[in-house]
C-alpha cells in the first residue's frame, strides 16, 4: 500500500471544518487507476457541500475534479497505461488529495494542447458551458445572452465560446472591480448587479432587446428578476445557487412573463454516459485548440492552504477559476 494526503471534513460548517489526513491507499481495484494528482479544480459546488447545503454523507471529502499522471493500473483497464496524463469531473467526491483511485471509465485522456493546470481548472467549468451552450439550448449567431457572474469561472468560459459561435453576450457582475475581466472575456457590456434596477440596465445595454436565453448560476438573489430579461418563449437556465437556493417559481409566473422556459440542469447527467462524456471533452478540447476557450486562473494555493482557498473563494477576492495544488 502506499500513503497519501486528503482532505476530510466530520461536519458542515465555515472554512475551518476543512483538515488534511494522511491514510493508507490501497492498489487500484478492477477498472480503476491510481492517479498522482497534479492540479486540483475547486468549484463553489464545493463550498455549498462544506456548508450541508448540498449535504454529503459525513465523513467526506470534497472535490470533483483534478488532473495529473496515471501510476498504477487495476485489471480489466485497457485503454489507460501507465503514465498517461488524465483528468476527471465526475468521479465522486473526493479530488482534494495528493493520490487517489478512480475509475477508469470517469477519466480522458488529456492532448498535449490543454495543460494539467488548465484541464483541473477548466474540465468541470468547461463542460458546463459546454453543455450549456451546447445541449441546453444551441447557442446560434445573432442569439443575445445575459450571462450573471461573467467574470467567475464559468462565466469567462461560457462569455467567450458563446461569442465565437456569434452570440451578443452581455453579463452582470456583484463587483465594479471585475468588469474589466468580463469585458476581456467578450462581453459587449457589463451590469452591475449592486444597482437594483439591473433589468432595465441590461435593457439599456441591448437596445432594448431581452435575452434568448439568460444563464443564471447565482440563484435566489437573482432569478426572479432574471425573467424579465427573457424574451418572449426565451430561455432561463438557473444552473447554480451561489447566493442561495433560488426561490419556487409558479408556472403561471412564466406564462405572464411571455410564456417563458426555466430550467435547473447540471453537469452530471450531461455526462454521465463514459462515450458521452469522452465525446464532449473532445469538443471542449477543440474549442481550447481553436482558441475558444481559455483558462484564466484567478488564484492558486497549496493542498495546505485549503482553507484559505475556501475563504478566499467567499469573500470572492479572485476573477476566474482557483486552482489547487498537491
Amino acid at each position: 500500500m502506499v500513503t497519501r494526503r486528503v482532505v476530510t471534513l466530520t461536519e458542515f460548517g465555515s472554512p475551518q471544518v476543512l483538515s488534511i489526513v494522511t491514510e493508507e491507499l490501497a492498489s487500484p481495484g478492477p477498472g480503476e487507476v491510481r492517479v498522482r494528482q497534479t492540479a486540483i479544480g475547486f468549484n463553489f459546488i464545493d463550498i455549498y457541500q462544506r456548508k450541508g447545503i448540498y449535504p454529503l454523507p459525513l465523513p467526506t471529502g470534497l472535490g470533483f475534479e483534478a488532473a495529473g499522471v496515471v501510476e498504477a493500473v487495476g485489471s480489466g483497464v485497457t485503454h489507460i497505461r501507465s503514465g498517461d496524463r488524465v483528468a476527471y469531473m465526475n468521479a465522486g467526491v473526493g479530488a482534494y488529495a495528493d493520490l487517489r483511485n478512480v475509475p477508469a471509465d470517469k477519466l480522458v485522456a488529456l492532448p498535449d494542447t490543454v495543460s494539467d493546470e488548465a484541464a483541473a481548472t477548466l474540465l468541470f467549468k468547461g463542460m458546463t458551458a459546454q453543455y450549456l451552450l451546447r445541449k441546453t439550448h444551441a447557442v446560434q449567431a445573432g442569439d443575445v445572452l445575459l450571462v450573471h457572474s461573467a467574470a467567475g469561472g464559468v462565466g469567462q468560459i461560457l462569455t467567450r465560446w458563446a461569442t465565437a459561435l456569434g452570440a451578443t453576450v452581455i453579463g452582470t457582475t456583484g463587483s465594479p472591480r471585475k468588469r474589466e475581466t468580463a469585458l476581456a472575456a467578450g462581453c459587449v457590456d457589463v451590469i452591475d448587479l449592486n444597482d437594483p434596477e439591473w433589468p432595465e440596465a441590461f435593457l439599456k445595454a441591448s437596445g432594448g432587446r431581452k435575452a434568448r436565453v439568460v444563464y443564471d448560476a447565482i440563484g435566489k438573489d437573482t432569478l426572479i428578476k432574471s425573467l424579465d430579461c427573457a424574451a418572449p418563449f426565451g430561455l432561463v437556465v438557473c444552473y447554480g445557487a451561489s447566493s442561495g437556493k433560488a426561490p419556487a417559481v409558479d408556472p403561471e409566473l412564466l406564462n405572464k412573463k411571455g410564456c417563458l422556459f426555466l430550467t435547473r440542469p447540471s453537469v452530471f447527467p450531461h455526462n454521465a454516459d463514459p462515450a458521452t462524456f469522452r465525446a464532449n471533452a473532445a469538443d471542449l478540447f477543440d474549442a481550447v485548440a481553436q482558441g475558444h476557450v481559455s483558462v484564466d486562473i484567478g488564484g492558486r494555493f497549496r493542498l495546505d492552504d485549503v482553507v484559505e482557498a475556501h475563504v478566499a473563494a467567499e469573500e470572492r477576492r479572485f476573477g476566474g477559476a482557483l486552482l489547487i495544488a498537491p
